[in-house]
């Protein structure tokens, strides 16, 4: 079975960090939680961190971007189907 998106539930740290680490694996993923706030939070902190990345030379500014790219959120969770 092959999958190439997936759905996180939480965007707390723990959320957002799986959610990097499929993200920069190639999936399309989507990021839920209760509140728009912790979901924008979730996705700036992955932001945050894949920018140390390039500061340090580990990754490019495209790559970053295209690692964002395949992140998004949602409160309704109807609307991640």
């Amino acid at each position: 079975m092959e999958f190439k998106r997936v759905l996180i539930i939480g965007a707390g740290q723990m959320g957002s960090g799986i959610a990097q680490v499929m993200a920069q694996g190639g999936l399309s993923v989507v990021i839920r939680d209760i509140k728009e706030d912790f979901v924008k939070k979730g996705i700036a902190g992955i932001d945050k961190n894949l920018a140390k990345n390039v500061e340090k030379g580990k990754m490019t500014a495209d790559a970053k971007a295209a690692v964002m790219a395949r992140i998004s959120g949602v409160v309704d969770l109807d609307a991640a189907a």
